[in-house]
C-alpha cells in the first residue's frame, strides 16, 4: 500500500501546484472566458498527454527493433548505432515541439484574461 501511496502523493502535490495561479486570482473570470479556459487547459494537456505517449512508444519500438537486429548480426553494431542515434533524437525533437506548442496554446489564452 505505502508503494501506490507515494506516487498518489506526487500527483497531488502537482495539481496542488499547478492550481494555485487559478486560487489567486482577485476577479472571477465571466463565464464565456472561463468556458475557454477550461477548453485551453484539456487540449494543451492533451497535446503533451498524446504526444509524449506517442514519443514514448516510438521510442520502445526504434530501441526493440535495434537491439534484434544487433542480435541477429552483430557484425552490424555499428551501422545500426547511428541511424538509431539520429531517430531517437528526432523522435525526441517531436515530443518537444507538442511541448512548445502546448505551452503556446496555454499562454495564448491565459493572455487572453488579462
Amino acid at each position: 500500500m505505502k508503494k501506490n501511496l507515494k506516487p498518489l502523493a506526487l500527483v497531488l502535490f502537482f495539481i496542488a501546484l499547478t492550481a494555485t495561479p487559478l486560487l489567486a486570482q482577485e476577479a472571477p473570470l465571466d463565464e464565456s472566458k472561463a468556458s475557454l479556459f477550461k477548453v485551453s487547459l484539456i487540449v494543451g494537456g492533451a497535446i503533451i498527454t498524446l504526444a509524449t505517449a506517442a514519443g514514448a512508444f516510438s521510442q520502445a519500438k526504434a530501441i526493440s527493433s535495434a537491439c534484434e537486429g544487433i542480435s541477429r548480426n552483430p557484425a552490424s553494431g555499428p551501422h545500426i548505432r547511428v541511424p538509431l542515434i539520429f531517430a531517437l533524437v528526432l523522435i525526441e525533437t517531436l515530443v518537444i515541439y507538442a511541448l512548445l506548442i502546448a505551452i503556446i496554446i496555454l499562454m495564448v489564452q491565459w493572455g487572453n484574461y488579462t
